[in-house]
């Protein structure tokens, strides 16, 4: 039974978990119940419903729908559908998903008919898509992100699967469903799909035996999930490697995807360990990007070298602490004008290379404090080079 055709929302009212699209006041749907929307591109983890809404678009547009994927799609295809329209009273839908694929010559085809609007672009991704596509296909089109599916509407998709199906399922199996598939509603109907093949009596146990760990977004227990994520942030806050290492086995061997933790830790290494050590960032910055292309279970080597080297490396928030307080600032409306001399087009400012590398100058019209260097690590030097080259021993 092929849960995901049989359920596939085909209205607005139908689709669940993103009421910011969906809504009826909602942007997103009253452009296309106007028939005002313009060339859109979606992105969000898999399981949220981007290609639904792609349909659901055409449906309301009253639009013909071609679905495309942009690893395999070919430019003679495109210009076949350009051919066939070209003198129509309607346009096309051309939904393209993995649209951060697109070649630059893909995307030199598309231009023409998105500036005409004889063709309406739709594109999904799980990436971002703003950062593959070129500046005149950004500059044409809108985006919209998708959240993973809450769990109060991943219940109400499940519960719509079971009476489409007519299984017995104890609610243990269904907080199993729903907790370990991380508000990715496909893969949850996957799951029970393969677990209806094998009997029609779904239990914990069943759905385990299939998917041993958590889909994404944490482990099979919410309350665990941040309990031992927290215990991990702080064993490292604190320089415990011992401690550390032994969450982080704990995360792995729940299930803990490895993208969740190697994004904890680049925003450890910024916020705890920050300029006591810069180098802290680029190699968990690196570590994220390795375990996204490696996965386990090689992925814990290179997550447990990056927990040892936080645990090592010297510790300082300053960085955190600073735009905390200027932000605060800001929003307690201390808002400076900046000096004439640094503004855009002023023939009085001082370049600082050809005065040796800092000149006296103006950089606030009052004077505010934020940055304290603590005497850790590289930060020291940091704070020192800064009071060297003013000459004074006021704080950096």
């Amino acid at each position: 039974m092929d849960f995901t055709a049989l359920l596939r929302p085909d209205t607005f009212d139908a689709l669940l978990g993103q009421p910011h699209l969906s809504a009826p006041d909602a942007p997103l749907r009253t452009l296309c119940e106007k028939n005002a929307l313009g060339h859109t591109f979606f992105y969000g983890p898999p399981g949220t419903g981007k290609t639904s809404i792609a349909r659901i678009i055409a449906k309301v547009m009253d639009l013909p729908f071609y679905e495309f994927n942009a690893t395999s799609l070919k430019i003679e295809q495109l210009r076949k559908i350009f051919d066939q329209y070209k003198n129509a009273l309607t346009r096309p839908l051309l939904f393209i998903d993995e649209v951060h694929r697109l070649a630059k010559n893909q995307q030199e085809v598309l231009l023409p008919v998105m500036e005409t609007n004889c063709v309406l672009v739709i594109g999904a991704s799980t990436e971002n898509p703003y950062f593959s596509l070129t500046a005149a296909m950004r500059s044409r089109s809108m985006l919209f992100e998708l959240k993973p599916v809450d769990e109060t509407a991943m219940a109400t998709i499940l519960e719509k699967a079971v009476a489409q199906s007519g299984c017995t399922i104890d609610e243990d199996a269904r907080d199993y469903l729903i907790r370990t598939s991380g508000g990715d509603a496909r893969a949850m109907l996957k799951l029970l799909e393969f677990a209806l093949a094998i009997r029609n009596d779904v239990d914990r146990d069943l759905l385990q035996s299939l998917r041993p760990a958590a889909q994404s977004r944490g482990s099979a227990e919410a309350t665990e999930h941040y309990d031992l994520a927290s215990a991990l942030i702080k064993s490292i806050r604190g320089s415990d490697p011992d401690a550390a290492v032994y969450y982080l086995a704990r995360l792995i061997e729940g299930g803990e995807p490895p993208e969740f933790i190697a994004r904890r830790l680049v925003i450890l290494a910024s916020e705890d360990v920050g300029n006591a050590n810069p180098q802290a960032l680029t190699l968990c910055t690196s570590a994220m990007t390795s375990v996204k292309q490696i996965g386990y279970p090689e992925a814990r080597i290179i997550l447990a070298q990056a927990v040892i080297y936080l645990c090592a490396s010297p510790k300082s928030n300053s960085a955190y602490s600073a735009i905390n307080a200027a932000q605060q600032a800001i929003r307690d409306g201390v808002l400076l004008d900046p000096p004439p001399t640094i503004k855009q087009f002023n023939e009085h400012y001082r370049y600082p290379h050809d005065y040796g590398g800092w000149v006296p100058q103006e950089y606030l019209t009052e004077p505010l404090h934020f940055v304290d260097f603590k005497p850790i690590g590289y930060e020291q030097k940091m704070g020192e080079w800064l009071r060297k080259i003013r000459g004074d021993d006021a704080p950096a």
